[in-house]
């Protein structure tokens, strides 16, 4: 498998939240969690990020124990540090205590060098009625798809 060939997606991210600014941050790992990681046995799905006391952390993101390691495996789904510099943790911070604003994660992957990123975005949730809207306009699509499929044939 090649370094870059990783990237777990959250699905769900787009069409539940409404992303105003994307960030790559890195992950601050243990050595058996970048281990599954590269394996590919990762979930972002149902993860956030918080602050506490100044830093950012991702929480509920499952990594599964590495299957090969002995006692000294991780634990799934504790805390992980992401590291941003000074300036976008200040400005991700103000925006989300001020606005009401979340910080979601929308990819995992990692980067030429072989190290972990996370993609987060600073997203706003969506109302029931986005999210038809955005149902609607994908069924819309789909058919006039179909209608040029049947046409060029």
């Amino acid at each position: 498998m090649q370094k870059n060939a990783i990237n777990i997606k959250n699905r769900k991210a787009k069409f539940q939240y409404e992303i105003l600014e994307k960030y790559t941050a890195g992950i601050q790992l243990v050595g058996t969690e970048i281990k599954s990681i590269r394996e590919g046995k990762a979930n972002i799905a149902e993860s956030f990020c918080e602050f506490h006391k100044g830093e950012l952390y991702t929480i509920n993101m499952n990594i599964q124990e590495y299957s090969h390691a002995s006692h000294f495996n991780h634990n799934p789904r504790s805390e992980r540090k992401l590291l941003l510099t000074k300036r976008e943790l200040k400005k991700l911070e103000k925006k989300v205590s001020n606005t009401g604003l979340t910080i979601i994660p929308l990819r995992l992957f990692i980067n030429k060098r072989g190290l972990a990123k996370l993609e987060i975005a600073l997203c706003k949730g969506k109302k029931l009625y986005d999210k038809r809207e955005t149902i609607k306009n994908r069924e819309s699509k789909r058919r006039l798809a179909r209608i040029k499929k049947a046409f060029n044939n």
